[in-house]
């Protein structure tokens, strides 16, 4: 890996911490966010996480009770998400800070 992104504070390689952060959506990125204290790269990812997979929760649970709409779509959002948790877990552990627009802004600021 050519960037160097620091030491972390739970022992792992940041790139490694960052797609963990992912995996299991917002539980995963709350844990991260709680345990990482020093590097901000990681902690970026744990925030943007929690702020996306949980925003995207609580859309598909809101969708949930809106009946022709909400049909048509939840699976178009259940698609996105899935291709939104690949794409962020192949570029953190790339190394890369893969900002999405909004969350990754907060995540930004916060982390």
């Amino acid at each position: 890996m050519a960037k160097d992104l620091g030491k972390t504070s739970t022992g792992m390689q940041p790139n490694v911490a960052a797609l963990l952060s992912y995996v299991l959506g917002v539980l995963s990125g709350i844990i991260f966010f709680i345990i990482e204290k020093e590097n901000k790269f990681v902690r970026f990812h744990a925030l943007q996480s929690i702020l996306l997979f949980g925003g995207l929760f609580v859309a598909q649970l809101v969708l949930a009770f809106i009946p022709v709409i909400g049909a048509i779509l939840m699976p178009v959002i259940s698609i996105g998400s899935l291709i939104l948790w690949v794409i962020l877990m192949v570029k953190s552990y790339q190394g890369e800070k893969f900002k999405l627009p909004i969350v990754g802004d907060i995540a930004e600021k916060q982390a």
